[in-house]
This record gives C-alpha cells, sequence and structure tokens, in this order.
C-alpha cells in the first residue's frame, strides 16, 4: 500500500516539471524563430544594399538596366513561405522540405521612369532615396536585435 502512494506522488509531483520544460523549449524555439528572422531580414538589407550601390555605380554605363529585390516577398521566401504559385512535390519520403534562403533572393529589372537616350534606367533620385531608406531600416534591424540581446542578457543576470 505504501508503495502505491508512492508512485502515485511521484507522478503528481513530476507532472509539472514535465510541463515546465516543455514550455522552455516552446520559449527558446520562440526565440530561435524570432532571430532566424532577423537574421534573414539582416542579410536581404546587405544584399539589397549592394543591388542598389551597383545601381548608383552604374549611373552612368550605357544600357545598363537599374535592379531591385522584392524585400517583403523575398523575406517570406527566406521564411519558408510560400510565394506565388510555387509547389514543390516530395515524390519519396527521403526528401526534404524546401526552403528557399536568402541567397537566392532575386534582383529583378526596376521599370524605368525615365529612361535615358543611351538605354540607362538608372534615375539617381529614387536610387538615393531607396538606398537611404533601406539603411535606416538596415539600422533599425541591428538596433533591435542589440536592445534584444541587452534584455536576455540582463534577464538571464537577474536570475543567475
Amino acid at each position: 500500500m505504501r508503495r502505491a502512494l508512492v508512485s502515485i506522488w511521484h507522478v503528481s509531483c513530476s507532472y509539472p516539471f514535465e510541463r515546465i520544460r516543455f514550455g522552455e523549449r516552446q520559449v527558446i524555439n520562440g526565440i530561435n524563430n524570432g532571430f532566424k528572422f532577423m537574421e534573414d531580414a539582416l542579410n536581404l538589407r546587405a544584399y539589397r544594399q549592394q543591388v542598389l550601390a551597383s545601381n548608383i555605380a552604374n549611373a552612368d554605363t550605357p544600357n545598363y538596366k537599374a535592379r531591385d529585390i522584392d524585400f517583403s516577398k523575398e523575406l517570406q521566401r527566406a521564411q519558408g513561405v510560400q510565394v506565388g504559385n510555387l509547389n514543390l512535390s516530395a515524390t519519396s519520403s527521403g526528401h526534404m522540405q524546401a526552403s528557399a534562403g536568402t541567397m537566392n533572393a532575386q534582383a529583378l529589372y526596376r521599370a524605368a521612369v525615365q529612361p535615358s537616350i543611351d538605354g540607362n534606367t538608372v534615375d539617381m533620385d529614387v536610387e538615393r532615396a531607396q538606398f537611404a531608406d533601406n539603411a535606416i531600416h538596415y539600422q533599425f534591424t541591428v538596433e533591435y536585435l542589440r536592445d534584444s540581446f541587452r534584455k536576455m542578457q540582463s534577464a538571464i543576470a537577474a536570475n543567475a
């Protein structure tokens, strides 16, 4: 009789701890997903900055076509969200889920606002504005990450 009582006590005693461990995993997974999102956003912002800088550098190059990326579409693609009508099928149980990363971002040609006689489609006003906007968003993301790390360090130090 005493043995049965001990096993019941043990089950009821350990149950809340199992729930806490499961909850901790959910928190850690949430943190990892948040940082993955920010990593993808920073990588895309850096890539877009390179594309815009290339446009500015080639402003006087004959027949150069200005390029840009669709940031929100590429960020969704990097996060594994289906974009457009692209469906990948797995024909075997061994196939892995496809996930297009930020390195596969497509730089598309931008429609010319006022093309020049030499065929160049770079509009310096548009490029400068897009370059500044992208730089501000990049800096905001860096500051947000820095603040998140500080808060996590503070929480860890308070619980240590």
